[in-house]
């Protein structure tokens, strides 16, 4: 399994869409055996979702995230989480302890990006 989280360096990013990079670990047996840092390649509508489903990601991980970009993750068979912070890493390793559940945090204006997460 791959799971993504929507990042600003090594922690989990408010806003799934306007974030620096996304953190990928790769999880054997609910064990973190590999991970990677990809830099964002731009916010443009509905390329984030298939660039992450494409690279084998089963689950996102972010702090908020537009209505739209969830139903694309729903159409991959994505697993969408939001409501995450801090730690990148740690938040991979509650969800995996199934201590990590989603807030269901939908942005409703980009032009308000503080709003997500909360």
């Amino acid at each position: 399994m791959r799971i993504a989280v929507a990042s600003q360096g090594a922690d989990a990013a408010e806003h799934f869409g306007h974030c620096a990079n996304f953190n990928i670990y790769d999880v054997e047996n609910g064990k973190i055996i590999a991970s990677e840092s990809v830099d964002n390649p731009g916010h443009r509508p509905g390329f984030l979702p298939n660039f992450l489903a494409d690279r084998g990601v089963g689950v996102i991980i972010s702090g908020g995230m537009g209505g739209g970009a969830v139903e694309m993750f729903n159409e991959r068979n994505v697993e969408v989480i939001t409501g995450a912070s801090g730690n990148a890493k740690e938040a991979v390793e509650k969800y995996l302890r199934g201590e990590l559940k989603s807030s269901g945090s939908i942005c409703h204006q980009h032009e308000h990006s503080h709003e997500c997460g909360h």
